[in-house]
């Protein structure tokens, strides 16, 4: 039973308590303590009966959210046996422990521990393992409190059990009851059409489920990654240090596993299992399928010192919920100077080289093709992603991807640098500046400005500046169909100047003239 809030019965433990709600209109007893089921107080008891029958009663409210959560915990706790795990009702779990046994020494072991860590938690358990749910479920409930069974004993250990053991419904049972079927071992030797006629089937698909003549799927909360390794502990750990030296020990064996099967990893989950039943879990991601060990250990280093070992450390789990192919890579000498970082292939997809960032702004990205200019992208930017991205957020790391416009505003686009460029390539084209004004900023002209020519002074900023080269001009027309405010002056003449300080910019002039017959002259970029 679950303590409920303000623990009324702390100064009293042996007091009858029982968790009320109100349904349909009425209030019922959901949850009751030892001494109130010992006094004839069930759940499903309306309360003025409950009251009626033990007037020394004590209530509280029932908090389903905070059950939920519970359940929700005790699910995830459950890891640290088997990633596969699913809820079952309001108050049970299935666990499909196949091949897990022997990392507990054993079925019986497992069970054991399993139940003593829940009483070290303050909560009561009933477990059962066998070869079927349904078996299972009808051990567990109705049976001894830990039991194990082997498949072929599974029809004799769940024969004598009564036959609400098969998960009937009240008045399914209640039914084969008033017909002198009380026991699982009853419907043995009956046929199956007049008791399929009579109860609609219900009663022979649980018979077959509970005895294995037909399979009952179980899908569990989420997927179990396929990639999982795990690590357990004699003795309690909580050094920062020693969880590290685990982590490694993870790592190590999860990328051999992940280099046999030729995959790669985009995410990785450690889960901490601590000795007071609670769990921690810490992710990290990467930019692009990786399996280099020494690279993902940096990448959980800066995570690992918010962890909270608590009491201590009982067991790691690492799991790869996301991986992605990724096939061999040739592996350099160690006379090539290259680092082991460098091994690992951390992109298989191959990626266009940028020429300059500050050449390719105004150009429409070209089509891929086999015969052009590709080279496999650059190793060495991925491991420095990684870092970023899981240090500010992958959202927040940004690249540069070429956009079908000739506007420079509009010429390329921000991505998440995650996501890579995929198969765009970026062509040579005029010269763009690395930095690009927010908006183009209005310059005073401080000389006659010549017809064919910038100014041959300006000042920007209360900042003034004489020309001593300029290059240009490019014309750039405004799109059509793009109805953009900062455009409304028309076509502009782009130059590339250079003041006696060697500092470089881009400035253009609106071809379009004022009433007044002149001209006005902006700032649009800085070159670098």
């Amino acid at each position: 039973m679950r303590r409920g809030k303000g623990n009324v019965w702390r100064d009293d433990p042996a007091a009858p308590v029982a968790l009320v709600a109100e349904t349909a209109g009425r209030i019922v007893v959901t949850a009751v303590s030892d001494a109130a089921s010992a006094a004839g107080i069930a759940p499903e008891m309306a309360l003025a009966d409950a009251r009626a029958v033990l007037p020394g009663l004590r209530t509280m409210p029932a908090d389903p959210e905070a059950d939920a959560a519970l359940r929700a915990h005790i699910l995830s706790w459950c890891g640290r046996y088997t990633p596969f795990a699913a809820p079952e009702g309001a108050d049970g779990v299935w666990l499909d422990v196949t091949g897990c046994a022997h990392l507990f020494g054993g079925e019986q072991a497992m069970l054991d521990d399993l139940l003593t860590r829940l009483g070290k938690m303050g909560l009561r358990g009933r477990a059962a393992l066998t070869g079927t749910p349904g078996a299972a479920w009808a051990l567990s409930h109705y049976g001894e409190a830990c039991s194990i069974v082997a498949s072929e004993s599974v029809r004799g250990s769940i024969a004598g059990l009564p036959v609400s053991a098969l998960r009937l419904g009240a008045a399914t049972a209640m039914g084969l009851t008033r017909l002198g079927l009380k026991r699982v071992g009853d419907l043995y030797a009956l046929p199956r059409a007049p008791l399929t006629a009579r109860f609609s089937g219900e009663v022979s698909l649980r018979l077959d489920q509970a005895l294995g003549r037909v399979e009952e799927p179980i899908s569990p909360r989420r997927p179990p990654p396929r990639y999982r390794v795990r690590l357990a502990f004699p003795d309690p750990i909580g050094l920062t240090d020693d969880i590290q030296a685990g982590l490694r020990r993870l790592l190590h064996e999860l990328c051999e596993r992940l280099g046999q099967a030729q995959r790669g990893c985009r995410q990785l989950d450690l889960t901490l299992f601590r000795v007071d039943g609670s769990l921690q879990t810490v992710s990290v991601g990467t930019s692009v399928p990786a399996r280099d060990a020494a690279h993902l250990a940096k990448l959980f280093a800066e995570r690992l010192g918010t962890l909270d070992a608590g009491f201590g450390v009982e067991a790691m789990v690492l799991a790869a919920p996301v991986t992605e192919p990724l096939g061999a890579v040739q592996i350099d000498s160690p006379a090539s100077g290259r680092s082991k970082a460098n091994r690992s292939a951390v992109d298989r997809r191959a990626k266009p080289a940028s020429s300059s960032p500050t050449g390719d702004r105004g150009q429409k990205p070209a089509s891929s093709s086999p015969t052009g200019d590709r080279r496999p992208k650059d190793s060495n930017i991925s491991p420095l992603i990684d870092r970023l991205g899981n240090r500010l957020g992958f959202d927040r790391v940004v690249g540069l991807r070429p956009r079908e416009s000739f506007l420079p505003e509009y010429a390329v686009e921000t991505v998440p640098a995650a996501a890579g460029d995929g198969d765009v390539l970026w062509r040579p084209g005029p010269v763009r500046p690395l930095r690009l004004l927010a908006r183009p900023e209005r310059l005073d002209t401080l000389a006659a400005v010549p017809e064919d020519g910038p100014p041959a002074a300006f000042r920007w900023r209360r900042v003034q500046h004489r020309l001593q080269a300029a290059e240009g001009p490019e014309r750039i027309a405004p799109e059509w169909w793009r109805l953009d405010p900062g455009w409304d002056g028309g076509a502009r003449d782009y130059w590339r100047v250079e003041d006696e300080t060697g500092r470089r910019f881009w400035l253009y002039r609106e071809v379009r003239p004022r009433r007044d017959g002149t001209s006005r002259w902006f700032l649009h970029g800085l070159f670098a």
